[in-house]
């Protein structure tokens, strides 16, 4: 069985299959993070090189069953996926992790892009930006901000934000850890994407709790 993985819900399923004794389970990780937390069982790390390079692994390893686990957001493995489970005739499940829904007391808007959510910024804004490292290039044209960027590992190169604070970290799924770093930073504007599990949601109720905009990209 291969697991397209990177989430908490694919860590999980890895170790329940694994546990079972009777199915060898390989995850794949997309390599994104510089020391991740390795599921049980096998692990492979990196791209597969697209739809025919998954397709081409799932021949030479004999995988007779294909999860895709990943991030609600990874569109293009996810489809890749499809089209390399049709080209090798294998079965494909796709866990998909419910979105969160807007609660009473939240102050959502929400947009299709990142590009809207940038644009839709007020000016002179101070916005907690909760969005991976390549989802970035949409805001820096928005030198009227200031923004406050959470990253697991430090970039490779300085972001070309004109006022940025980087923090070193994950997300924090205790709303009064999160509040506590909002307030520290004079947050005015959340931004995030709809990635629904609970690691992430502490955001979001922080966000709640404290009245702040939230700005979200929908699925």
């Amino acid at each position: 069985m291969l697991i397209l993985g990177g989430t908490a819900e694919a860590a999980a399923l890895a170790e329940q299959l694994v546990a079972r004794g009777d199915i060898v389970v390989v995850t794949s990780l997309a390599g994104r993070t510089a020391h991740p937390v390795l599921p049980a069982g096998e692990v492979r790390i990196g791209g597969f090189g697209g739809a025919a390079g998954l397709a081409a692994y799932i021949r030479e390893k004999g995988i007779t069953r294909l999860i895709d686990a990943t991030h609600p957001f990874a569109r293009r493995i996810s489809e890749n996926a499809i089209q390399a489970a049709a080209e090798t005739g294998i079965t494909l499940e796709h866990m998909v992790r419910p979105g969160w829904e807007c609660q009473r007391g939240d102050r959502w808007q929400e947009v299709s892009s990142l590009e809207e959510a940038a644009r839709i910024l007020p000016p002179g804004a101070t916005v907690f930006l909760a969005l991976g490292r390549q989802y970035l290039d949409a805001f820096v044209a928005r030198s009227d901000c200031r923004f406050v960027i959470r990253m697991v590992d430090a970039p490779a190169e300085p972001l070309p934000f004109v006022d940025h604070v980087l923090i070193l970290g994950k997300p924090s799924a205790d709303p009064v850890r999160e509040a506590e770093l909002f307030a520290a930073h004079g947050i005015t504007h959340l931004v995030c994407r709809n990635s629904g599990g609970a690691a992430g949601y502490g955001k979001i109720v922080a966000a709640r709790e404290m009245g702040l905009p939230v700005i979200i990209i929908g699925r």
